[in-house]
């Protein structure tokens, strides 16, 4: 069985594991204070282009997005996201067990726009009941979405000038952060993620690493006491190195966009192979998710040996289906997908 079915089925890239192995009889501090973290966290400065951002590294994304969540909001207030956003769908409740409710706005493709975020909160204020009503508090957004799709700078700007003046924050998820941003199809830095942004976080669990996420605070005012949020949710790892090691491996050398520009390559041809065979595609999605609608007697051939994940039902007789590929897939997998998809 190959699997397609998500993007964190291996292990830990090669390099990460060497790094691993020499130091692991190092003695250092615990909880993120040693120089491994350090050294990542000034990598991750460089690599934003900005000196002023703190960085803390998490476990895991939906860890991550809990506690940054939860950092921001007062408890009368509420994360505006899509309604596909992952925090809203696929976290198992995690930020309303915080206190916090998810105010989901419609999206076709996965991605809200600034101008939804102005009439969502005009609509709350203009209210006359208002005070009855969770208060929105921040916008959520992921890039890439859940639905594979990608902002552009200038959707990006548009959503950030429309959280400043109503006074939201603008959290961005990554935990796929680095397929989105080697994608042939963006116009998109870490750097402009880092200007267009109050608080996000680099994805490692899904592009690399063993496990991990980088959150990277813009805004001052979102900084202060954020270690004890972590604590106090159970984020912070005793042996912190092993997180920092992970992203200073990552961010040497341009390692961690190179691992993510082959997935996305990857993705691209398996791309191409669908829309040869004739297979609509659900969403116009350039990077390492894709998601072809397939006759259902095609995908019950396919089943026989790739693993990938239901999205949807067309009609009685096609889905939308998604096939992931990640930093670990090889040539020779996607060679044996695309012969199997011409052969149907």
């Amino acid at each position: 069985m190959i699997h397609f079915q998500c993007d964190y089925a291996e292990g830990a890239h090669p390099a990460i594991l060497k790094k691993m192995e020499e130091t692991n009889f190092e003695q250092t501090v615990g909880y993120g204070a040693d120089h491994h973290c350090e050294a990542a966290r000034e990598k991750i400065r460089r690599a934003c282009g900005r000196q002023d951002v703190d960085v803390h590294f998490l476990v895991g994304g939906t860890q991550a997005n809990f506690t940054v969540i939860s950092a921001i909001l007062r408890p009368h207030q509420g994360a505006v996201a899509a309604v596909s956003g992952h925090i809203n769908i696929h976290e198992t409740g995690a930020v309303e067990a915080t206190g916090h409710k998810v105010l989901a706005l419609p999206s076709e493709d996965g991605k809200i726009t600034g101008q939804q975020v102005r009439d969502y909160y005009n609509v709350h204020w203009g209210d006359e009941t208002h005070e009855h009503m969770v208060q929105p508090g921040m916008v959520y957004i992921s890039h890439p979405t859940e639905n594979g799709t990608l902002y552009s700078k200038a959707e990006l700007t548009a959503l950030k000038e429309a959280c400043t003046e109503c006074g939201l924050p603008l959290f961005l998820d990554g935990a796929r952060l680095g397929y989105g941003l080697t994608s042939p199809k963006t116009d998109v830095t870490l750097a402009d993620i880092t200007e267009l942004t109050d608080i996000f976080y680099i994805g490692g669990t899904k592009v690399g690493a063993l496990f991990g996420e980088a959150v990277v605070i813009v805004n001052p005012a979102l900084k202060k006491d954020f270690r004890y949020l972590i604590k106090q949710h159970g984020g912070m790892l005793a042996k912190g190195r092993l997180l920092g090691i992970q992203f200073e491996v990552l961010f040497e050398d341009g390692l961690y966009y190179e691992i993510a520009r082959q997935a996305d390559v990857q993705a691209m041809r398996l791309r191409d192979a669908f829309e040869k065979k004739g297979y609509a595609l659900r969403y116009d999605a350039y990077a390492n998710q894709q998601f072809p609608i397939i006759p259902n007697e095609h995908l019950d051939k396919l089943r026989e040996k790739y693993s990938f994940s239901f999205w949807e039902a067309m009609d009685d007789s096609c889905s939308a289906v998604r096939f992931c590929t990640s930093w670990a897939t090889t040539e020779a997998a996607i060679d044996a997908l695309i012969a199997d998809i011409e052969a149907l």
